[in-house]
């Protein structure tokens, strides 16, 4: 995926790709939801770090993003850690 940055005062607009149809469902609906929920945190100046594991459709390929400030990064690995319990936990 090919990302175009355009620089602002104070920040980086990424140009999304052109919106790709899909059948709406409710795993598609769930990932929206929490995105449109940290988004607006964010918006509202509620987050200053935020880490973001994703995988793809296919079930291929995983990514990772996190923008954070250096003092934030013990903590958000505790969570991760945490969230990592959480998710292996519920395989069962």
């Amino acid at each position: 995926m090919s990302e175009r940055h355009r620089s602002s005062e104070n920040a980086a607009v990424v140009a999304f790709p052109t919106r790709v149809s899909a059948e709406p469902d409710e795993t598609i609906a769930s990932v929206i939801e929490v995105l449109q929920d940290q988004l607006a945190l964010a918006r509202e100046g509620k987050l200053r770090s935020v880490a973001v594991v994703t995988v793809s459709a296919d079930g291929e390929a995983v990514g990772t993003q996190w923008s954070c400030k250096h003092t934030d990064i013990t903590g958000l690995i505790g969570k991760l850690t945490v969230l990592t319990h959480d998710l292996m936990a519920s395989r069962k």
